[in-house]
Order: structure tokens, then sequence, then C-alpha cells
């Protein structure tokens, strides 16, 4: 049983993923990714009922999902406490890649068919919860990636499908080819980037009831790096963080992530840092109270002006 329970959100498909989620994109910069450190790392998330693990088949040039998958192939009972997501199309200019000329997208059939292969037997698991579409393809042709993927899902490869970076209209492209329900979009959101609450990605996820995750919830770090650099939005939503961290008892991350976690979409902020000791104050973000003044004044420090 989780020492702590953060709640869960419930997708289109009646799965549900944890209330946040660890994205695993840094795993091969850690100082020590040995299969023992990734299972501490593992555990962390679990004793605060994060059970949900973001990856994408890019990862650490190609090596993230096998750290990762060698940490639960050595403890197997693991994979019935975990939801899998990871990503495809993203094609790297990669040592591992040597045909490849120049970094691009493959949503063709194939491409995606073996790509859930390789991150099935990376990952050491027999169905992945969540495949994404990493990014918009200009080349993708979507009625055959849209068979493509209710077929993996039929065959029992995948649970469901989502996307990630996709306009409402790339979303409505895919889906209509598609006799399943595509289950999340994955955006860049942080008070660093507020474009989707007023673009149409986030008014769309509501309107179709697709919970959204967020990635680089903390702007790529720079809502702390920047917090003294004087003219950047960091640098004015600095002293309010601190004021809301120090009476809720929590930390300024906890508060951003309390933030993007109060939009009635039910954003999943995917969270990620290869120190224990941070791992474990990931939970502080449902301790924050939030209310709707408190959300706008934290987003017009963001923007930099009041709302019209």
């Amino acid at each position: 049983m989780n020492s702590t329970d953060i709640g869960r959100i419930a997708l289109p498909n009646g799965q549900s993923l944890s209330r946040m989620a660890y994205g695993v994109w840094r795993l091969s910069e850690a100082q020590d990714h040995s299969v023992q450190a990734n299972l501490a790392r593992i555990e962390s998330c679990l004793d605060q009922g994060i059970t949900t693990f973001d990856h994408a088949d890019i990862y650490g040039d190609y090596s993230c999902e096998a750290l990762f998958g060698d940490a639960i192939k050595a403890k197997p009972a693991l994979k019935n406490r975990i939801e899998i997501v990871t990503k495809t199309d993203i094609m790297l200019l990669s040592s591992r890649w040597p045909n490849t000329r120049v970094k691009h997208y493959d949503t063709s059939p194939a491409h995606v068919s073996a790509s859930v292969e390789r991150s099935l037997s990376r990952i050491g698991v027999e169905v992945i919860d969540l495949l994404l579409i990493h990014r918009p393809d200009p080349l993708m042709d979507a009625q055959g990636l849209g068979a493509c993927l209710d077929g993996l899902i039929d065959g029992g490869k995948l649970r469901g499908v989502g996307v990630s970076n996709f306009m409402p209209w790339d979303v409505d492209l895919l889906q209509s080819c598609m006799k399943h329900k595509l289950q999340t979009n994955q955006l860049e959101l942080s008070l660093l980037n507020t474009a989707p609450f007023i673009n149409g990605q986030l008014a769309h996820a509501q309107q179709h009831r697709m919970p959204v995750m967020a990635w680089s919830p903390l702007g790529g770090g720079r809502l702390h790096s920047q917090a003294k650099t004087p003219g950047t939005a960091a640098a004015r939503l600095a002293p309010k963080l601190a004021e809301l961290a120090l009476a809720s008892g929590t930390d300024t991350t906890a508060v951003a992530m309390a933030w993007l976690m109060h939009h009635p979409v039910q954003i999943l902020p995917v969270m990620g840092s290869n120190q224990i000791e941070r791992i474990a104050h990931f939970v502080n973000a449902t301790r924050v109270p939030m209310d709707r003044q408190t959300w706008y004044e934290l987003y017009e420090l963001a923007n930099g002006h009041e709302v019209p």
C-alpha cells in the first residue's frame, strides 16, 4: 500500500494515471544510474502514490527506457504497481541510427509498430499503458497511422493511445481515423508557458474530456534558475511563490505544480529529478491551497500584465 494517496486521474477509456507522473528523461544523466539507484527512485515515487512513469524512445539518446527496464527486470513485481507511458515518432541524429541523415518525424505504421516492440523489450513489460505520438508529423498519413494504433490496441500491445504537442486540429485529424478514443495530449505547460490556456489546446481537451499531461512544468528549471534575473517572468513570480510556499509549509515547486493542477481539465504534471530528496517532496503539490484569485495573481505575474 502506498504511504501517501495523491489521487488519480481517470482517462476516457477507464484507465487511470496517478495525479502526478515521474519523467525519466534525465535518468541517463544521473551520476548513479545503476539498477539499485533507479529502483530507489521508482520506489520513492511509489511511496507517494506516483505510479505513472513517463518515457519516450529517444530519451537519453535512446537509453533511458532500457535503464528503467533493467530496474523493473530486477524486481518484476513492480510491473503490477506502475503505469508506463512512452512516446514515438521523433528520429534523432544518433549513432544508434546510422542511416538517419536529418532529424525528422516518422509516423509510418512500420516505424510505430517496430518502436512499440522495442519499447516493450527495453522496459520489460508485456503491454504499454499509453503510447503517445510525440510530435505532429507534417507527413502523417492519418488513416494509416490510425489503423496501426487501433491494431496495436486490439492486439494487446497497448492499452491506450494519446498525443503530445498537438494542436486541436491535429488531434481531430488523427481521432477521425481511429475507432479508439485518444486519451491525452501532453503539452509544454507551466507558469512560464501559459499559451495553451488561451490558444485552444486546453479548451479542446476539456471539450473532449481529455486530461492533459504537462511536460516541463517548471519551465525547464527556469522558474528557479531565473528567479533573480531582472525582467524575467520567473523574477516577477518569485516573491509570490515564496509567500505561498511559506504559508502552506511547502516549497515553490509545490506551489507551481498546484497552480497547474487547479485547472478543471485535470492537468497531470510530469516531474523529473534524479535526486531522491527532491522526488520525496513531489507530493507537497497536493497540500497547497489554491483558489481562483490566487491562481489569477500568479497568471498575471507570469504574463506581466493583468487580464483584459
